[in-house]
């Protein structure tokens, strides 16, 4: 599952070395635009399960943009970067059991609105066979994107014009202050195998799920959908930043 708030999606992974820093030993991965990870591999993991609600606050009003729910809770393990730096601090101590309710403010969270993230691009960069991708090009749609040295990147389409098409590369949370509530289900350090597995997803096991599958299971469905609601829109997980 892809929860759009805490979890950013792996694109375009590549593992650029496994050296040692004053004797630990990094694990460095290439996976977005702006972002490596830098996992210190002799630090235990902890493999967290928790229930929660995303709302926006704007004016000291709450809006519901989205919530796990107990089919499907967001699973994690620490220390790999999967989900915000903030979030992950704020859940990391507390008790299985325990409820949460915490405000990340823009710069915790996915940073402010940038005007200069919105671009307008040629319709014919998004021509098949000189037909315009009207099946997978349309207003409100997620798409991947790639730039001139080959680093991929999301964007939504926010406009449809003859001239152009108008994209907006901010991520959908940008500038806003967010409110997590939720409860922590579970709470403990990560096996060597969950690890592993996770790893191996990073380094192109799969496209990234940021939790474990069971004894057996492949990657089928990994990155894929989102496991969760949205209050107004439609899915809007799967995005890399």
């Amino acid at each position: 599952m892809v929860y759009a708030s805490v979890y950013v999606k792996l694109c375009a992974q590549t593992v650029l070395f496994l050296t040692q820093i004053n004797n630990i030993s990094i694990f460095i991965i290439n996976f977005a635009p702006e972002y490596i990870i830098i996992h210190n591999m002799d630090k235990k993991n902890r493999y967290i399960t928790v229930n929660y609600q995303l709302y926006t606050v704007v004016d000291g009003k709450k809006e519901l943009e989205e919530q796990t729910s107990e089919d499907h809770p967001f699973q994690f393990i620490t220390g790999f970067g999967i989900s915000l730096d903030a979030f992950e601090q704020n859940v990391i101590a507390l008790e299985n059991g325990s409820d949460f309710d915490f405000v990340l403010q823009p710069a915790e969270a996915f940073g402010e609105y940038e005007p200069e993230g919105v671009h307008k691009l040629a319709r014919e960069t998004f021509t098949i066979n000189g037909h315009f991708d009207h099946d997978n090009i349309f207003e409100g749609a997620v798409i991947t994107l790639m730039d001139n040295e080959e680093r991929r990147f999301m964007a939504k389409v926010t406009k449809i014009e003859e001239d152009g098409v108008t994209v907006d590369t901010n991520h959908p949370l940008a500038g806003k202050t967010l409110n997590f509530t939720g409860k922590v289900i579970e709470n403990r350090e990560a096996t060597d195998e969950e690890v592993q597995h996770l790893i191996k997803h990073l380094t192109g096991g799969c496209s990234g799920c940021g939790h474990h599958h069971g004894e057996g299971e492949d990657c089928e469905g990994c990155g894929d959908g989102c496991g969760h609601d949205h209050h107004d829109e439609g899915c809007g997980c799967g995005h890399c930043h």
